[in-house]
C-alpha cells in the first residue's frame, strides 16, 4: 500500500492502545498497531485523535464589535438594542473580515465543523448572509460551515423579513432559525417558520425561552409543531435558560418532552451566564440549562460558543474545550463519566446534530485533530489545547505544546 503519511501511536478511544493511521489521497487508508511504510511520519505520542470539535451555535456576523456596540445594562434587551444600532453600519466586507478573524481562531482551537447563525432583516438585508457564504467557500480548506438564517428582531412584526429569509434559503442557506421571544406574535412566528421549513425542506434551530421566568414558555409550542409537522430529529433549540429554574419533577417532564419530540438542546454557557439574572442583587441564579440532565435522559445535547466579543458575550477565544469546562464547572460536574459527556457535547453529539459522522474509520476523510491528553475527560478538566489538525490529509494548523527553557 502506498501511503502519503503515517500518524504514529494515536489513541482513538479513551483507554485504548495506541495505533498507527495511514493516510492516502486525503483518506484514512489503514489503521493498525504498527504500519511499516516509507511515508513521512507524524508522531502522536499516545495523544487522543478525534475528527475535531463542532460548534453547533456561533454568530459570525456580529462577532468582534465591542468597540462599536456597548451593552451598558448587561441585559438581553441591552444587547439586542446595541446590536440593532451597530448593524446599521454592517457591510458585506465588514462581516467577512470579522468572521474570518473568528474562523481562524476556531481553526486553531481544533474546530472542524460550525453551524453559524446569520441575522436576516431589512436593515442588514442579505449582506451578512453573502459574507458568510463567501467565508464558507474560502475556509473550506479547514472546516465545514453550515449557515442558519433567522429573524433576530422578529418576523411577523417586521415587514420584508420573510421575503429576505426566503431569498436566502433559495440561494443556499442550509437551515432556518427562529426567535419567537422578539416577535409580536411568538406562536405565529413558530407556525410560519415550520411552514417555511417544510416548503424548503430544511432543518430548524430556534433561539428560545431566554429568561428565568418558568411561568410561561414557547418550548411547548415548538414541541407541538415539531410533532405535527413530522420533524422529529430535525429541530434544535438554543439557550432555553428557563429550564435552569425548574424543580426536579417539572424538569423531568421537560426531558421527556424533548426526547419524545426528538428536539436537540444547545446550551450556550458564556452568554447565558453573562446575560441572565441581572434583575437579582444577590443569590444570582446561574441561568444555564442543565444539559447533563437532558443528556442522561436521552436528548441530543450540545454546548456551543454563541458569541465572541460582542454585547451578548464580551469575551471568547473559540475554544470548545474551554466552553465544555465552563459548563462542567457551572453544573458542578467532576466525575469522569460526566466530564466525558461534556466532551461529547462539543464533539460527537454536535457532529451528529449537524448531520456529520464523528467516527474515525477506514475510508473516511482524514479530517483529524490531535489532543495532548489520553482521555476526553482530561481534555475538559484541563482545557486541553489541540496540538495540530488536518483536513483531507493536509495540515491545517499547528499549536505545539510550550517548551520550558530550563536554566
Amino acid at each position: 500500500m502506498s501511503l502519503d503519511l503515517v500518524i504514529s501511536q494515536a489513541r482513538l478511544q479513551d483507554g485504548a492502545a495506541p495505533v498507527d493511521i495511514g493516510i492516502a489521497e486525503g483518506k484514512i487508508a489503514a489503521i493498525a498497531p504498527r504500519i511499516d511504510s516509507d511515508a513521512p511520519v507524524r508522531e502522536a505520542r499516545g495523544g487522543l485523535l478525534i475528527r475535531g470539535f463542532a460548534d453547533s451555535h456561533l454568530h459570525l456576523d456580529k462577532a468582534c464589535i465591542l468597540e462599536r456596540a456597548v451593552n451598558r445594562s448587561g441585559t438581553l434587551k441591552g444587547a439586542l438594542e446595541a446590536v440593532t444600532e451597530a448593524k446599521r453600519g454592517f457591510t458585506q466586507e465588514d462581516v467577512y473580515a470579522r468572521g474570518a478573524k473568528v474562523l481562524e481562531q476556531a481553526i486553531g482551537q481544533g474546530t472542524t465543523l460550525i453551524r453559524t447563525q446569520v441575522e436576516i432583516d431589512p436593515v442588514i438585508g442579505l449582506a451578512g448572509f453573502h459574507a458568510v457564504q463567501q467565508l464558507a467557500k474560502d475556509y473550506a480548506w479547514a472546516l465545514d460551515l453550515q449557515i442558519c438564517v433567522f429573524p433576530q428582531e422578529g418576523l411577523l412584526n417586521y415587514p420584508g423579513t420573510e421575503e429576505l429569509l426566503r431569498a436566502a434559503l433559495a440561494q443556499g442557506a442550509d437551515l432556518l432559525g427562529g426567535c419567537p421571544y422578539t416577535d409580536s406574535d411568538p406562536h405565529g412566528q413558530i407556525a410560519r417558520i415550520f411552514e417555511m421549513a417544510r416548503e424548503f425542506d430544511v432543518d430548524l434551530d430556534f433561539h428560545l425561552d431566554f429568561d428565568l421566568d418558568p411561568g410561561w414558555r414557547h418550548l411547548d409550542e415548538v414541541a407541538r409543531q415539531t410533532i405535527a409537522f413530522g420533524m422529529q430529529g430535525r429541530v434544535a433549540i438554543g439557550h432555553v435558560t428557563k429550564l435552569s429554574m425548574l424543580p426536579p419533577e417539572a424538569l423531568a417532564q421537560s426531558v421527556a418532552l424533548l426526547r419524545e419530540a426528538g428536539i436537540a438542546l444547545t446550551v450556550l454557557p458564556a452568554t447565558d451566564l453573562f446575560i441572565t439574572g441581572r434583575e437579582f442583587d444577590h443569590a444570582v441564579p446561574r441561568g444555564v440549562a442543565p444539559a447533563h440532565r437532558f443528556h442522561a435522559g436521552g436528548v441530543c445535547c450540545t454546548v456551543a460558543t454563541n458569541n465572541v466579543l460582542n454585547p451578548f458575550t464580551p469575551y471568547g477565544d473559540c475554544s470548545l474545550p474551554r466552553m465544555a469546562n465552563l459548563f462542567a464547572n457551572v453544573a458542578q460536574l467532576g466525575q469522569e463519566a460526566d466530564l466525558s459527556a461534556c466532551f461529547d457535547m462539543v464533539s460527537g453529539a454536535a457532529f451528529r446534530l449537524l448531520g456529520r459522522d464523528p467516527a474515525i474509520r477506514l475510508g473516511s476523510a482524514a479530517d483529524l485533530v490531535l489532543l495532548p491528553g489520553a482521555s476526553r475527560a482530561a481534555t475538559v478538566a484541563e482545557i486541553g489545547r489541540p496540538l495540530w489538525g488536518m483536513r483531507a490529509g493536509r495540515m491545517s494548523f499547528e499549536a505545539p505544546a510550550p517548551r520550558l527553557l530550563w536554566p
